[in-house]
């Protein structure tokens, strides 16, 4: 799947392959699919609305929000905002894992674990992907809004903007849901969203008895339900929407959901590889978070920017040295990615699935196939 847009429209498609397997159904432009982690820069959107709103405050320490403190263990006076969360600087980790939390579960205990925590690193000076940080971002949404979070980002960012998508599948349309494009593994058994046209039975993690009952959902308690961090269902075309409203400084089709401030914000860097929040010479030796092979140098609130100037970076699976904005989706044999030349204006969606774990491209720290569709020679 590629798809090409500039503030006006999209300028090309191009869909081949399928979404379906077991049913034969080819796989088209306005399939929704299970975009990964491009879900957080969606996210951000959501947040910055609230900051916009003065609901949220990028700055205050979330354990105000969260009603608990938030706190590494090793540096407990130093506060943790929505900017550390959002910008993977808060000194979290996956290594107590993320998504597992039951339905009638509490985010926090994950938070009591050793591995949540990067030893040795304060909140603020060292970056560390960690998906972890975005059950808590979705956790303070809820609380400072009494609502749902997958509901809040479809009132507050999707059906402003038309869009039939839907963090989980609990909120997407039933002709959305028939549409669902499956996740296969390289070996084409499905990984992800296999339900056969239908809703899946629990679309949450279910209660530590084995029920499903959304009504059960405590706000703030458990943000990781619908997937923050990488459960976000939309089309390659719906997409491309989101995309052109970032070009077109939060305005897109003439509707407005943010100021060029706030789309600004978004993709200030909050860390590069060369030495902003973090340390420059111990940077490249991180190995869980990407940056050790060049793929993760400069990053934002919830955004990745490509083409650092630093010898250890890796991160231009275009080629042609243009610095780019947006970020990568890598999960379930997925690989995706939503990438803005803010400068001329023009963008690119694209996916691919059925992927699995082959060397990097030639050129840089992405996969071949992601450079060949970030060029469009994938056909």
């Amino acid at each position: 799947m590629r798809v090409t847009f500039d503030r006006d429209g999209i300028t090309s498609s191009h869909a081949s392959g399928m979404a379906d397997l077991a049913s034969g159904r080819e796989v088209t432009v306005d399939d929704p699919t299970r975009m990964a982690s491009i879900s957080k820069l969606v996210l951000a959107i959501g947040v910055m609305r609230l900051v916009e709103a003065g609901t949220l405050d990028l700055d205050a320490d979330v354990s105000e929000s969260l009603g608990w403190q938030l706190r590494h263990p090793e540096f407990p006076d130093m506060p943790i905002s929505l900017r550390l969360l959002l910008s993977h600087t808060s000194g979290l980790t996956d290594d107590a894992g993320y998504w597992q939390v039951p339905l009638d579960g509490e985010l926090k205990g994950l938070l009591d674990e050793p591995g949540a925590w990067n030893a040795g690193r304060a909140p603020g000076s060292w970056f560390q992907y960690a998906n972890l940080n975005f059950p808590l971002v979705a956790s303070v949404m809820e609380r400072a809004t009494g609502e749902r979070f997958d509901l809040l980002m479809k009132r507050l960012v999707f059906e402003p903007l038309g869009i039939d998508a839907c963090y989980g599948w609990a909120s997407c349309s039933d002709e959305a849901v028939a549409r669902a494009v499956v996740q296969y593994r390289a070996d084409r058994t499905p990984s992800a969203d296999n339900n056969g046209g239908d809703r899946p039975q629990c679309p949450v993690n279910r209660t530590s008895d084995g029920s499903c009952d959304l009504g059960m959902v405590r706000l703030g308690a458990n943000g990781g339900l619908f997937g923050p961090q990488g459960g976000m269902r939309i089309s390659a075309r719906d997409l491309a929407t989101i995309g052109r409203l970032l070009l077109g400084g939060g305005t897109v089709d003439g509707v407005t959901l943010l100021t060029p401030d706030s789309v600004r914000e978004i993709f200030t860097p909050q860390w590069t590889m060369a030495g902003s929040t973090a340390s420059p010479q111990d940077a490249a030796a991180q190995s869980s978070d990407g940056s050790s092979d060049g793929f993760y140098c400069t990053y934002g609130l919830s955004s990745h920017t490509l083409v650092t100037p630093h010898e250890a970076c890796r991160d231009d699976p275009f080629g042609d040295g243009v610095r780019r904005v947006g970020h990568a989706g890598d999960a379930y044999g997925l690989l995706s990615g939503l990438w803005l030349d803010m400068e001329s204006g023009t963008g690119v969606v694209y996916y691919a699935t059925g992927m699995t774990e082959p060397p990097p491209g030639g050129h840089s720290a992405f996969r071949a196939i992601e450079e060949d569709l970030a060029r469009g020679e994938t056909q």
